[in-house]
């Protein structure tokens, strides 16, 4: 059962984290913030998503604790798609279906047990459910997700997410055709107010961060576009929140694009981490992959060549 803790605001403060940590002791710094990102912090009853939202005294917080359930991530050997391996990194190409790490309701038969039994090592780096995770794929996502084999690799992988020097980019199939070749998507992403499964475009007051995708036209096929789009933050669902924002929800996906078909088979969205491109934690050097697309897509780009006349 989730403990819940209603506090009263005492004095202005300049960051929510802060100030929760200072109320309460018994919860580290970094475990405050990931209730806060999870949703699970309300001010005045609004759910509030941002650790750096200023406070003001009379402010109501409720924060929920869920209870946490101990996962015992044991490996199992499931194929592995490797696209670059070192002592440092590995960089595979994930299908659709597969969940990149255990939690509630998927206890087994994700990446990170086929990564346990790949690399033993493993455990501890970065989090026992989440070893050498320093980003993340959708389920039914497809494409190119890098793992820190060591402390030092993680470290370095996830300060360059968080510089915004390492490159992901995707294509992605939507509905429609946009007015223009290019664009640029900067609208701010938090947890959906309604259902906090679900994500949604909300105001920084709100509680939203900051999400900013760019994308180009790659090829069109009659109603149907496929775009390349270039992350420059990496907030949940945040290209397929965008795109939906658009007036252009990616094709086959199951939360954002309800209600439109296709009449082709799909495991998941149109949506594949096509390449990645980061520096080595270690030499330096540049390492650059790019993923090849899943059978369904390629698939169903020809089906809709076809249908266009395109071939």
């Amino acid at each position: 059962m989730s403990a819940i803790n209603n506090i009263q605001v005492s004095e202005n403060s300049d960051r929510l984290d802060r100030y929760l940590s200072q109320e309460l002791s018994d919860l580290s710094r970094s475990r405050i913030q990931q209730l806060i990102e999870q949703g699970h912090v309300q001010i005045n009853d609004k759910i509030c998503t941002s650790k750096k939202i200023n406070l003001k005294t009379g402010d109501r917080i409720t924060l929920e604790i869920p209870t946490i359930q101990p996962l015992e991530v044991i490996a199992e050997d499931i194929l592995l798609d490797i696209l670059y391996e070192d002592d440092e990194i590995i960089i595979l190409n994930k299908p659709a279906g597969l969940v990149v790490h255990p939690a509630p309701g998927h206890p087994d038969g994700t990446l990170v047990n086929a990564i346990l039994a790949h690399c033993p090592n493993l455990p501890g780096i970065g989090g026992v459910q989440r070893p050498g995770i320093v980003h993340r794929l959708d389920k039914d996502t497809t494409g190119a997700i890098a793992i820190a084999k060591t402390d030092l690799a993680y470290q370095h992988l996830q300060a360059q997410l968080q510089a915004k020097t390492a490159r992901r980019e995707y294509l992605g199939l939507i509905y429609g055709v946009p007015k223009t070749e290019t664009g640029i998507i900067d609208l701010p992403i938090g947890r959906n107010p309604q259902d906090r499964k679900k994500m949604a475009i909300v105001s920084i007051e709100d509680g939203g961060r900051n999400a900013i995708t760019h994308w180009r036209i790659k090829e069109r096929f009659g109603n149907y576009t496929l775009i390349h789009f270039q992350l420059e933050t990496g907030r949940t669902h945040q290209i397929r929140v965008h795109s939906a924002k658009m007036g252009h929800p990616i094709v086959g996906d199951p939360i954002y694009s309800s209600g439109h078909s296709l009449g082709v088979n799909l495991p998941g969205q149109a949506l594949h981490a096509w390449k990645l491109q980061l520096q080595h934690p270690i030499s330096g050097d540049l390492v650059a992959v790019t993923a090849p697309l899943p059978r369904s897509l390629t698939t169903l780009l020809e089906v809709l060549r076809r249908r266009s006349g395109l071939y």
